[in-house]
């Protein structure tokens, strides 16, 4: 094994045992009184190790948010690149978007279902998801622009996807497994994706 690879190995596992410290902190105390020298204890890291990957405990909850915005974006744009798409052919990219969204999200049913009574409970990272959501719809908005997409297709289609996206996790609570099929649902409501 080169050393590049051993390193970012054990890089990895020291963010996800980060991650998992906190996730377990987290369901056990509630978010308020965790902090970060109690993740870091229970991940046995120094909190240097933590401010390394995390800027602070609400990064934690978000941890992944960057990694799967950036695959998403990547594989809208590839599956839709060369064409200026309609409103009804962005709708149905965007729905395959949705669903890698929803899969992504509940990988982990124990983790999700902490995360959404995370966020639930504390509006600091109620307001953290919803920038979240924006920053989504405003990167699809850019892809949809790049691709020629008319000025309202570019800025409906994504807010459509994101409030089919926000109706059916309202629908579904915290119950990983009824996200997709209540956002999927929220889709086939509209009758043109």
């Amino acid at each position: 094994m080169s050393e590049p690879n051993l390193r970012a190995r054990k890089q990895q596992r020291a963010r996800d045992e980060i991650i998992e410290a906190a996730y377990a902190l987290f369901g056990e105390r509630g978010y308020p009184v965790v902090t970060v020298a109690d993740i870091a204890d229970r991940a046995e890291v120094g909190r240097t190790t933590f401010f390394r990957y995390f800027g602070d405990k609400q990064e934690v909850v978000f941890a992944n948010e960057q990694d799967w915005l950036d695959d998403v974006t990547r594989r809208y744009r590839d599956a839709s690149a060369g064409r200026a798409p309609t409103l009804a052919q962005a709708l149905g990219s965007l729905r395959a978007v949705a669903e890698a969204v929803c899969a992504s999200a509940t990988r982990d049913p124990r983790r999700y279902r902490v995360r959404e009574q995370l966020i639930a409970d504390n509006p600091e990272l109620t307001d953290r998801a919803a920038r979240k959501h924006r920053r989504f719809a405003e990167l699809l908005t850019a892809s949809l622009r790049e691709q020629g997409a008319d000025p309202q297709t570019a800025v409906l289609a994504p807010q459509i996807t994101l409030a089919c996206f926000n109706a059916g996790h309202q629908i579904a609570g915290a119950d990983p497994r009824k996200l997709w099929p209540s956002v999927a649902a929220a889709f086939d409501a509209l009758d043109i994706a």
